[in-house]
This record gives structure tokens, sequence and C-alpha cells, in this order.
């Protein structure tokens, strides 16, 4: 899950502001949520940037967005209670999945390479079940079918609603907190700004309630039903989703491929890693093997 220690490994390296807007769009129904957006060249496919776990759109992908701007046209939302994301009581992933969806359409985009990390993972395959027809390919990066046993997903269900309701009491003083806790071993104060700035509209009840939806997440029973074409990005050195996990999910989908990553969990904020160009080749694999899909009568499985 790509939360807050994520920062830690961009602790001697300034991040470079991407060029591109920050939007605030209102969706009916559901709430405003905050759109990074890089245009990318004319008429260029459009990539659905979804954040791990305690991040946001700008933190997960900051490394990433010049590389893929120069080719795709980019769109990262913060999730709900994340950063800018909508104000939610109950955080459900499929909700986030929703809610990528309803941004898509509110900027006039049709459909999308769904690109998720760690628990964007899991949106993003939400975002294929619920909507098939906007999602036209899947980049999964540093993520599984599911994230813990049986047995520990019950054991949420009894510990972690304490620390929602903790939260919810003390908001500044959980948030303080966390944030503090994920500048800890930051020694650059223009990194520590930026984490600082991109954390403090966070709301700490609704991370205890996504850290309960992701360990509790399992799509086991359906990940082979998977038919878009679909990109495995696997950091080979991850401690917090096993790498023997991500293989196992490429493994599950039909004609996934591989993208194997030197680096940790939180390699997508490393630029010491390869993760940026693997994630390119990732992206340039599924659009290529979705555009050869399209024009063929019958499409690849």
């Amino acid at each position: 899950m790509a939360d807050e220690t994520h920062t830690r490994r961009a602790r001697s390296r300034r991040p470079r502001r991407p060029e591109g807007q920050e939007l605030f769009v209102d969706l009916p129904g559901r709430g405003r949520i905050r759109v990074f957006e890089v245009k990318g060249p004319a008429g260029a496919p459009t990539l659905m940037l979804l954040h791990g776990l305690g991040a946001t759109g700008p933190l997960n992908w900051y490394t990433s967005f010049s590389a893929l701007g120069e080719r795709y046209h980019v769109l990262a939302v913060d999730h709900r209670g994340h950063g800018g994301g909508i104000r939610t009581r109950r955080f459900r992933l499929k909700d986030c999945g929703d809610d990528a969806v309803a941004a898509a359409e509110a900027l006039g985009v049709r459909e999308f390479i769904a690109v998720g990390y760690s628990m964007g993972g899991p949106i993003a395959k939400l975002c294929w079940s619920r909507h098939p027809k906007r999602v036209r390919g899947l980049v999964l990066c540093a993520t599984a079918k599911h994230f813990t046993p049986p047995q520990y997903a019950v054991l949420t269900r009894a510990i972690l609603p304490g620390a929602v309701v903790g939260a919810r009491v003390a908001p500044s003083l959980v948030r303080g907190q966390i944030i503090d806790g994920m500048v800890r071993d930051i020694r650059v104060p223009e990194v520590e700004e930026f984490v600082r700035n991109e954390m403090a509209t966070s709301e700490p009840a609704t991370l205890a309630q996504a850290t309960r939806a992701v360990l509790r997440f399992s799509s086991r029973d359906w990940v082979s039903n998977i038919r878009v074409p679909t990109a495995v990005v696997i950091t080979t050195r991850d401690k917090v989703v096993p790498t023997r996990r991500q293989f196992g999910l490429a493994a599950a989908i039909p004609g996934a491929k591989k993208f194997e990553v030197d680096g940790n969990h939180f390699a997508c904020a490393d630029r010491g890693t390869d993760f940026v160009p693997q994630l390119v080749a990732a992206c340039d694999y599924v659009d290529s093997t979705a555009k050869r899909s399209k024009r063929s009568p019958i499409r690849a499985a």
C-alpha cells in the first residue's frame, strides 16, 4: 500500500512541480474531487492514475507526471478522504472507482486506461468491473488480488472501528501525528513542505476506514474474468505487498504482461529506481494492445 512512508524514499530529492493544472470538479450527487491534469499531446489517450493508501494523486505520481505527459493525457484523482478527495463518512473502494469514472465523464473523457498503485489496484479493477465500457485497459502496480489472509481481514473488523472513532474525536491531533511520521526522516525542506501541504486536508477517520477496506478486499473469485489488455508492474523488493502476490496477480489475469521494477513498495516516489520507465512501457503496451484489439473483429482475451 502506497502509504505515508513512501515519501521517505524521496527525502533527498526535491520534487519538481509537474507541468499541469489542479482542478476541483463537482460531481453531481457525489461531491467535489481534486483532479491533477497533464494535457499531453493533442488527441492522446487518457490515463486515469489511482493512488495508494494514505497518499494523494501528486504524492503518489509526481515522479511520473512528466514522462507520462509526453505521450498521454493524464488525470490523477484524490480518493475519498485523501487530500482533496470527496468528503465522506463511509469509505468504500467501489465508490472511489465510481468517482474516477464520474470525474472522467465530467471532463469529457469517454474511456481511459486505469493505472492503479497498491490500493489503486483494487480501485482500477473495480472501475473495469463496474464500468467495462469506460476502461480500455489496466496497469496494476505494486498490488495484488488480496492483501491479507481471510482470518486477518476478520480481525480488522474488531480493531479498526476504534481507530475510526478516535480519529473523528480528535482529527487534528491524529492528522498531525500521521504527517509527523511521514516527514520524520525527510531532510529537504521543500520535500517536507510538499508532503505537509498534500496531507493537510486528509481525513484521519477516512484513512482508517480505507485501511480496513484494503485489508478486507479480495478479487480472487473474479480477477480471471478480466478481458482488457493488462500490465502488472511488479516491485521486486516489496515487503508491504509481497512480490509473490504481485506475480500471482499477473498469473491470474489472462494475457497480462509483467514489468519488473528493482525497488520496494515506495519505488513510485524514488527517482533512483526504474519505476518510471517501466510504468511508461507498461502503459505503452496496454495502449498499443487495446488499439490492435479494437481493430480486430475478435477482441483479445
